[in-house]
This record gives C-alpha cells, sequence and structure tokens, in this order.
C-alpha cells in the first residue's frame, strides 16, 4: 500500500521540483516508469537515499514502497548511505581492469586508508570500485560525483588529482 506524499512528514522537494516530476510523469504511460528519474532527483539533491526518501517517493508515484526499496537496491547508481563530498567511483570493468584499475583503486584506497564504499573520517573522500563506466577507450578511468570524467589514469596522476579534489571541497 502507497503512502499519500501529501501525508508524509518530510517533504523531500520544493515546488519546483515537484513541477520536474511532473514532467516526468507526462513521459510515461504509468507513474511507476517515473521511479528511476525521481530517485536521481534525490539523490541529486540530497547525496543518497534514504529510507523515509524511498517512502516519500513510492507516495508521490502512488507505487509500492517495496518496488522503489528493490529499485534503489538493484541499481548500483544510487546510494543507500550518505557518502563523501567527493564520491569516486573507479572503473574495473575488463578495459579499465587490463590497464591498471585495481592498481589505482588500491593506491587510493591506501591513500586515504579507506575500503570500498567507506567514507574517510573527515567526510570529504568516498571510495567506490563501479562496473562500465562507458570510456574503455580511455582506460582507466575514474568518475567523481556522477558529473567528472578523469581518464587516462596513472598513479602518478591519482596524487595531484586527490589534492585538487580536497582542496575544492574542504
Amino acid at each position: 500500500m502507497s503512502i499519500p506524499y501529501q501525508e508524509m512528514k518530510d517533504n523531500f522537494f520544493n515546488e519546483e521540483e515537484l513541477k520536474i516530476v511532473n514532467n516526468h510523469l507526462k513521459k510515461y504511460p504509468h507513474k511507476m516508469a517515473a521511479t528511476l528519474p525521481v530517485l536521481w532527483m534525490i539523490q541529486d539533491k540530497y547525496g543518497w537515499i534514504s529510507k523515509d526518501a524511498m517512502r516519500y517517493v513510492a507516495g508521490l508515484l502512488d507505487v509500492p514502497p517495496d518496488h522503489v526499496y528493490g529499485v534503489v537496491t538493484f541499481y548500483t547508481m544510487y546510494n543507500e548511505k550518505p557518502v563523501g563530498k567527493v564520491h569516486l567511483q573507479i572503473c574495473t570493468n575488463v578495459s579499465c581492469m587490463l590497464n591498471g584499475a585495481y592498481d589505482i583503486f588500491h593506491y587510493i584506497s591506501d591513500k586515504l586508508k579507506i575500503k570500498n564504499k567507506e567514507t574517510t573520517t573527515d567526510g570529504i573522500f568516498t571510495i567506490e570500485e563501479v562496473e562500465c563506466l562507458g570510456s574503455c577507450g580511455t582506460a582507466p578511468m575514474m568518475q567523481v560525483n556522477n558529473r567528472e570524467y578523469h581518464e587516462n589514469l596513472s598513479l602518478d596522476k591519482i596524487d595531484t588529482l586527490l589534492d585538487e579534489l580536497k582542496s575544492k571541497h574542504i
């Protein structure tokens, strides 16, 4: 049973964002089809998707909360817990793996003293191993905060890049 979004304690979207949601709804024959883009809006705004946000989206789209939870837990692009200000996603799929992605992942992990899907104690960096990010010709690569691609990486480039990213986000 879905929860009407008007009855939710937390209103995760403002009026302008609700207009965007309505535009998404117009694109699809069924509200359920808008689950992915609406979840992406939540994550883009808050950096992750809480259980309360999942219930909110279920009510907003009039779909079962289990459906929304299933989508969030199935797709690795959604974060179920907060991530650092700088979310480092290192591709370890075939092209990147063959070009040293695991060396880069382990180097960053050791340097930041965190493991996969962990965040540094200062809250700045989260590291995550991910599947193909579609940059096979410029492997190995890393995506930062779902927006920036850093390609043709080497261990030498990593230190400079981490310093630049940290200074931007302190």
